[in-house]
């Protein structure tokens, strides 16, 4: 297919052999940094140093908030374990979370398809109230658009955040340095297999159920047993957790070195990635962090999470060296280490 005719209201025409944006743009790697850095930042940012946290910290009368902006493009709208009403709300309190905030207040912009069924809508919007009474935050503004047939993929979800900053909070990754611990909060790589499954009907049985959850209680857990020895956290959403070690790495002037006999895949997602030529650690998570502690906290920390039956199968995967050429690798179970690169294309897009 013939990319379209777009065009500027200038004389200067765009070349039909011009670079364009791709889907795997949009995947949480190392594309996704490309155009942030090369495009979007240098429009918007006014020279400002750039923090790569999931949401930013604003002071507002003497308040310290934290504000994330996110959106829902996920198709199938309903897959095992969740759906796009649920997911959004999960995403933006993580993002808030993670970052050091008490979720408090969310927004919600829905772009409508024409066609989409009522029954549908009603169907995701009870979800978004179900999970915001969950996580305790109250949705106090919102904003609905319709777009003709064809236009949306039926729903998509835009949401904005804002939660107050708790002390501690993390540092970020340019405090991570040598020796420093990386854990997870549970297996890897649920949410982007589960919705990969149902919308390519693999008919695996039982379906992979995605991770969809609030993280609210793991950075409490992290914050009361670790304190300021938590250098940073972030969710394992697009990309999975090679995308943020790869951020990581290039914040912190770090790299990191993974145990993979230590890395928790429950067997569903082993299977199917075995099956499809996946690597789990590419794959997204919509409930499970990643946590760089301070080896000194690092057990106080892991057994705080699996004291929490919700993550009791928390592991600790590897931890931060001096820089190498290599940002991430992994330690194989019978010797050698091999280098973990970013896909150069589109894995899994549209999972979130």
């Amino acid at each position: 297919m013939s990319p379209p005719a777009w065009s500027l209201n200038c004389p200067i025409p765009i070349d039909a052999g011009a670079d364009r944006v791709t889907l795997a743009h949009g995947e949480g790697a190392r594309l996704s940094r490309q155009l942030l850095a090369e495009h979007i930042l240098p429009r918007l940012s006014r020279g400002a140093p750039v923090d790569w946290r999931d949401a930013a910290h604003v002071t507002s009368g003497g308040v310290r908030l934290a504000l994330t902006t996110d959106s829902f493009v996920v198709t199938p709208l309903f897959f095992p374990g969740g759906d796009i009403g649920s997911l959004a709300v999960h995403g933006t309190v993580n993002d808030l979370a993670v970052s050091g905030a008490r979720p408090q207040w969310l927004t919600l912009s829905l772009i409508l398809e024409e066609g989409l069924p009522l029954a549908v809508l009603d169907a995701v919007l009870d979800s978004v109230a179900r999970a915001a009474a969950d996580c305790s935050v109250s949705i106090v503004a919102g904003d609905t658009k319709v777009v003709p047939s064809g236009a949306a993929d039926g729903l998509f979800l835009t949401t904005t955040g804002i939660g107050e900053l708790i002390d501690p909070v993390p540092a970020g990754p340019q405090s991570i340095r040598p020796g420093d611990v990386i854990l997870v909060s549970g297996p890897i790589g649920r949410h982007g297999v589960a919705v990969l499954c149902v919308r390519e009907e693999f008919g695996f049985d039982p379906p992979p159920q995605t991770d969809s959850a609030p993280l609210l209680r793991a950075v409490e857990l992290l914050r009361y047993s670790a304190g300021d020895e938590v250098r940073a956290i972030r969710d394992a959403t697009r990309g999975g957790v090679s995308a943020v070690l790869h951020e990581w790495s290039a914040a912190g002037d770090v790299s990191f070195l993974l145990d993979e006999s230590q890395i928790p895949v429950t067997e569903d997602v082993r299977g199917a990635c075995e099956v499809l030529g996946l690597d789990p650690l590419h794959i997204a998570c919509e409930g499970t962090l990643v946590a760089a502690v301070s080896e000194a906290a690092a057990e106080a920390a892991l057994g705080a999470l699996r004291a929490d039956s919700r993550f009791a199968n928390a592991a600790i995967i590897g931890r931060s060296i001096g820089r190498r050429l290599t940002p991430v690798a992994l330690r194989m179970p019978f010797g050698g280490d091999r280098p973990l690169d970013e896909p150069a294309g589109s894995l899994l897009p549209r999972i979130c």
